[in-house]
C-alpha cells in the first residue's frame, strides 16, 4: 500500500502542509480515477482528509485543516460530494460550523452557529459548548442540515449550514430537559447529543440519541418525540425507567434496511427490528472475557445481518482502554447470533487506545472498505471488511471522528 505524503506514520510537518493547487507526484494518475474514498478525520487538534484512489492502495493527505483547533465532526454532503461541513471550537470563535463547498480548498464560518436562546431575565439559560454531531437532511432537502450539540441540543439550518434553528419540540420541552440531566453527568467531555439519523424514506421520521437520556423517534420532523428505550439496560443499581440514566453511544440504521437499527450503548450491543420498540441485546454473544462494552458501531452498507463494533475494557478501567491491550474489531453476520474477532495486522501487545464513537467509518466499495481512529492519533484501515488490517497514518493528534465518503 502506497501513502503519498504519510508513510506508515513517518510524517513530516512539510509533507502534511503541502501548498494547495501543488501537483500530484508521479505514479498518482490512479486518483483520478472514480469513484475515489476520502476518508475525513476530525481530531483534537485539527482536520485531514485522506484521498484514496479506486483500490485504495494510495493515499493523499491533505491538512492540517484548522490546525490547533478541536474538530468533533467533519462530513461530506453525500448529496453533491463536493461539499464539507465542519463542526469546530476554537479558541477565538468558540464553537462553530464552518463550510467548504470546494472539498476544503476554502472554508467559510456559519453566519448563525448552532446557538440556544437566551435566556429570560432572572433564569440560567444553557450555552453550547461545542457542536458535536453532524447530519444532512433527506436527498429531498438539499441544503438541510440536522445538528447535535453539548449540552444535548438539536439544530437544524436550511441554508447549507450558515444559519442554525434550534428544534423545540425536544430543546426546551420540560420532560426532555430533566432526561438529559445537568452538565456534569459523568461523560468526560460533557453531555451531549448524537446519532441523529434520517430515515431516507421519509425525511420527518428521525432518531436521535443523548448521552445520556436515551433514544428518541419523531415522525413529524421534530416537533414531537418519544422515548425509545424499551429493553435496554443501565448500570447496576440505577433505575431504567428514569431516562436520565440511559447512555446510548452510538445508534446506526442500516442502509439496506432502515427498518433495523443496530446500537452501542454503555451497557451493551442492541439491535431492534421496527415495528418492534423492544431492543433486544445481541452483545451476549461477545466472548465473556471481552464483553459487550464500547462506543462505535458501524453497519455494512448491503448486508443489514452484518455490522462491526470496537469493544473496549468495560471492567474498571476509565477512560476505557482495549482489553488486555490487544484491540480487535468484532464482525456479526447474523445480525448478533455470533461474533467473530478481526485482528490481523493490528498490534498483538501494549496497545492501550480508545476508538471513539465517532471514529469508525465504512465506505460502500465492495468488498467494504472499513476505517477507524485511535486517540493516538493513529488511522487504521482494512480493504476486506476487517480481516486485514494496515496503518494509514501516525503521530495525529487524538482522533476524535472517522467518516468514509464516495468522491467522483
Amino acid at each position: 500500500m502506497k501513502v503519498e505524503e504519510s508513510l506508515m506514520g513517518r510524517t513530516t510537518r512539510k509533507q502534511l502542509r503541502r501548498p494547495k493547487g501543488s501537483t500530484r507526484p508521479k505514479g498518482a494518475a490512479g486518483l483520478r480515477d472514480s469513484p475515489r474514498v476520502l476518508v475525513l478525520v476530525a481530531t483534537r487538534k485539527g482536520a485531514w482528509l485522506f484521498h484514496g484512489d479506486s483500490t485504495r492502495r494510495r493515499w493523499r493527505v491533505d491538512g492540517p485543516h484548522f490546525l490547533g483547533h478541536i474538530v468533533n465532526h467533519l462530513v461530506l454532503d453525500p448529496r453533491d460530494t463536493r461539499t464539507l461541513l465542519a463542526a469546530a471550537k476554537t479558541g477565538h470563535l468558540g464553537p462553530t460550523v464552518f463550510r467548504s463547498t470546494d472539498l476544503g480548498r476554502t472554508w467559510k464560518e456559519a453566519v448563525r452557529p448552532p446557538a440556544f436562546p437566551k435566556a429570560a431575565a432572572g433564569e440560567k439559560g444553557r450555552v453550547v459548548d461545542h457542536t458535536f454531531w453532524l447530519t444532512p437532511c433527506h436527498a429531498n432537502e438539499p441544503d438541510a442540515w440536522y445538528a447535535g450539540t453539548s449540552p444535548q441540543g438539536l439544530f437544524r439550518s436550511d441554508d447549507g449550514g450558515s444559519r442554525w434553528e434550534p428544534l423545540p419540540g425536544l430543546n426546551d420541552d420540560a420532560q426532555y430537559r430533566a432526561w438529559m440531566g445537568g452538565e456534569q453527568d459523568g461523560t468526560p467531555d460533557g453531555p451531549k447529543l448524537h446519532s441523529v439519523i434520517v430515515d431516507p424514506r421519509d425525511p420527518a421520521h428521525l432518531y436521535v440519541a443523548m448521552s445520556s437520556g436515551g433514544v428518541h423517534e419523531s415522525t413529524n420532523g421534530g416537533r414531537t418525540w418519544a422515548p425509545l428505550v424499551q429493553g435496554l439496560e443501565v448500570v447496576e443499581d440505577l433505575d431504567p425507567a428514569n431516562l436520565r440514566f440511559h447512555d446510548p453511544h452510538c445508534v446506526r440504521i442500516c442502509p439496506s434496511d432502515p427498518d433495523r437499527l443496530y446500537q452501542q450503548n454503555h451497557c451493551g450491543i442492541y439491535r431492534l427490528d421496527r415495528p418492534a420498540k423492544e431492543w433486544t441485546r445481541i452483545g451476549r454473544k461477545m466472548p465473556k472475557r471481552v464483553g459487550d462494552i464500547g462506543f462505535p458501531l458501524v453497519v455494512h452498507p448491503r448486508e443489514a445481518n452484518t455490522a462491526w463494533v470496537f469493544p473496549m475494557d468495560g471492567t474498571t478501567v476509565w477512560p476505557r482502554t482495549s482489553p488486555d491491550g490487544a484491540p480487535a474489531v468484532y464482525v456479526t453476520r447474523n445480525a448478533g447470533a455470533s461474533w467473530r474477532r478481526l485482528d490481523s495486522g493490528l498490534p498483538e501487545r501494549q496497545a492501550w487506545w480508545t476508538v471513539k464513537r465517532q471514529a469508525m467509518s465504512a465506505d460502500a466499495a465492495d468488498p467494504t472498505g472499513l476505517y477507524f481512529g485511535t486517540t493516538s492519533g493513529e488511522l487504521w484501515m482494512s480493504r476486506d471488511e476487517g480481516n486485514r488490517w494496515d496503518c494509514v497514518a501516525r503521530n495525529l493528534p487524538e482522533i476524535y471522528a472517522v467518516e468514509a465518503a464516495e468522491v467522483r
